[in-house]
């Protein structure tokens, strides 16, 4: 389906179903945002890195937090689903803002082997008990981008990770990440422990002979 959204570039990432607190201090997303809250309409989040990126997250305005006295504001939002920007206009007429047509991208979150998804699982795990990340995974619906932001992906990662338009693939290749950074960051941790016992008074027993 296709539907026409301000567009907001930024040099980051945001997933589907992630909360995303903003600061708008330029004109421009000022007006987006006064737009999004009189027309109670979406914006989308495109990324961009070296360039404008094809793909990107409409996302849905929670709250402005805080207004500040120069106008400034304070946003919550959270992303709703990915899209692909068909056009790519800026400003669009009449605003100081981009915005374009975008094609929103269905969610597959159900199309998994039960084998893959389990794998995935595992995997991630492992990698938020390495982290210290606290979460009882079996208690949430977890999919591809529940926890993307806290894997160790760099940003060009995640964006791939965001361009994959299926949820199969997106699995598949945070499994492969995944099976990748696990023995780094345990090989880590082994570092971190050695180093908390330099400095520190140890008991040995007494050697007998």
């Amino acid at each position: 389906m296709s539907v026409t959204l301000p567009l907001f570039p930024l040099k980051l990432v945001a997933f589907p179903g992630e909360k995303l607190n903003l600061h708008i201090f330029e004109p421009r997303y000022k007006q987006l945002i006064k737009d999004c809250i009189e027309q109670k309409i979406n914006f989308g989040v495109c990324v961009y890195l070296d360039r404008l990126k094809s793909h990107g997250t409409e996302v849905e305005l929670l709250e402005v937090h805080k207004t500040y006295e120069d106008g400034r504001m304070d946003v919550k939002t959270q992303g709703i689903r990915s899209f692909r920007i068909l056009s790519f206009e800026n400003p669009i007429e009449g605003k100081l803002y981009a915005g374009g047509e975008v094609n929103l991208l269905e969610v597959d979150n159900n199309v998994v082997s039960k084998v893959a998804y389990n794998e995935f699982l595992f995997y991630l795990k492992e990698m938020l008990k390495l982290l210290h990340y606290e979460v009882d995974l079996d208690t949430i619906a977890v999919n591809s981008f529940t926890f993307a932001h806290v894997l160790g992906l760099n940003l060009e990662e995640e964006y791939q990770l965001l361009a994959m338009e299926n949820e199969m693939d997106r699995i598949r290749y945070l499994i492969t990440h995944l099976k990748r950074v696990i023995p780094i960051v345990r090989e880590v941790e082994k570092a971190r422990e050695k180093v908390k016992m330099n400095g520190h008074f140890r008991h040995f027993d007494p050697l007998d002979f």
